[in-house]
């Protein structure tokens, strides 16, 4: 009988144990070494590696409990639903995602591709490096997998089964929170507002009931609109990359939602990154490069979608109703309104929220970093406000534009 036949919490050894009984990966006899590596706020990472060779393996375990706070109780269904989701979007976008080796429904482990080769995206963003090939990734990756899993596209009752199959409720509740209502509504208490920034939030977030209003709207469209199969927590955090390659990670947030969640998590990271670079790349000529590469890549990660999207569509769709004439832009107006939404509840969220981001929590200068918060927050409500009125990426940029003219550096 095995250890591993009875769930329990691994540590480094006990993994680099694990992979030699279950993992036929490594040569008999191999001097494997592991180390943890995870530092996400949900699950435990191990990397194992083979001293004597160049083979290695990423094993990905779930705790019963959040590790960003033992408050969030959680299944640990989420495994399955990482491994089956990655498994499906290999499928839908190859090459944009690691391949999973195994899926370990006792021990609650994920054992997939090592992408020691790439690099967080948000770790090289802080470091101000620029990805000319993202857009034209991402941008793929989001029409193979949310367009090619819509109610335009499956079978119905195909659809439907697998909508059961991804009820992740525990994971949406976190979302729920920390994303839709908690940035706007501090009932838990749990929000980290920067001290010199608390007045100005508490006035342009929590007392302004034109924005709630609109908050609570978006957030009963993410509670019942089962459109396509998300990521969840499609983030520069959650995006392994290098100059040639794209390899999104992590769906463990994975369920059926509008698709504008997915896509307006991309473009609000690209505007913290756009954020810290403003703030913190002192040389001119360096800041606008990388400022304005980051605004490029803002407005072709919405430009290409929609390109890619009408293609997609007219190659893919099958329900009969939606190849009326005029359907077409409609629904992609939809999944455009939704994008701005979302842009600007994550922009809301990763700044006064419980589950910050180091493109601004990194910022050093204490007015640096206020007037960062300022133009995201910004940005932020007329993302929300006005969601009806974006179409095209410029739409998108002129709102950061907009709100870098609101607060101009001292």
């Amino acid at each position: 009988m095995s250890k591993f036949d009875t769930y329990f919490l691994m540590k480094p050894a006990e993994v680099a144990e694990y992979v030699k009984e279950k993992l036929d990966i490594f040569d008999n006899g191999a001097a494997l070494e592991c180390k943890e590596i995870g530092d996400g706020n949900i699950n435990y990472i191990f990397k194992v590696w083979d001293k004597n060779s160049d083979k290695s393996v990423i094993v990905k375990q779930a705790g019963p409990t959040a590790r960003i706070s033992e408050d969030f109780v959680l299944s640990t269904d989420r495994t399955r639903i990482e491994a089956e989701i990655l498994q499906m979007e290999y499928d839908l976008a190859p090459g944009l995602v690691p391949v999973v080796y195994k899926y370990d429904d006792v021990m609650n482990t994920c054992s997939m591709e090592d992408l020691s080769d790439h690099t967080i995206m948000r770790t090289a963003l802080l470091k101000h490096e620029t990805f000319p090939l993202f857009a034209d990734h991402i941008s793929t990756f989001m029409v193979n997998t949310l367009l090619l899993t819509t109610d335009v596209v499956l079978e119905h009752k195909q659809k439907k089964a697998m909508v059961k199959s991804f009820i992740n409720p525990e994971l949406c509740e976190i979302t729920e929170d920390l994303v839709y209502t908690e940035p706007f509504n501090d009932y838990n208490g749990r929000n980290l507002v920067f001290p010199p920034n608390l007045e100005w939030v508490t006035k342009e977030l929590y007392n302004d009931p034109d924005l709630l209003l609109e908050v609570g709207k978006l957030k009963f469209e993410f509670l019942t609109n089962a459109q396509a199969l998300l990521h969840g927590d499609l983030h520069t955090g959650s995006i392994f990359i290098t100059q040639e390659s794209t390899k999104v990670i992590d769906p463990e947030f994975a369920f059926f939602g509008p698709m504008g969640y997915d896509i307006g998590n991309v473009i609000a990271n690209l505007i913290f990154a756009w954020a810290n670079g403003d703030a913190e790349i002192k040389d001119l000529g360096e800041r606008e490069a990388y400022c304005s590469w980051v605004e490029k890549t803002i407005v072709e990660v919405i430009d290409l979608f929609n390109e890619k999207f009408s293609v997609a569509w007219d190659q893919h769709v099958t329900e009969i109703l939606a190849k009326q004439p005029g359907f077409k832009e409609w629904y992609l107006g939809t999944v455009l309104r939704d994008t701005a939404g979302v842009t600007g509840l994550e922009l809301s969220r990763r700044t006064v929220g419980l589950a910050q981001v180091k493109d601004l929590t990194t910022i050093a200068d204490e007015k640096a970093r206020l007037r960062a918060e300022r133009i995201c927050l910004t940005a932020a409500k007329k993302f929300i406000k006005n969601r009806e009125t974006y179409q095209t990426g410029s739409d998108f940029l002129q709102t950061l534009k907009d709100a870098v003219t609101a607060f101009p550096r001292d």
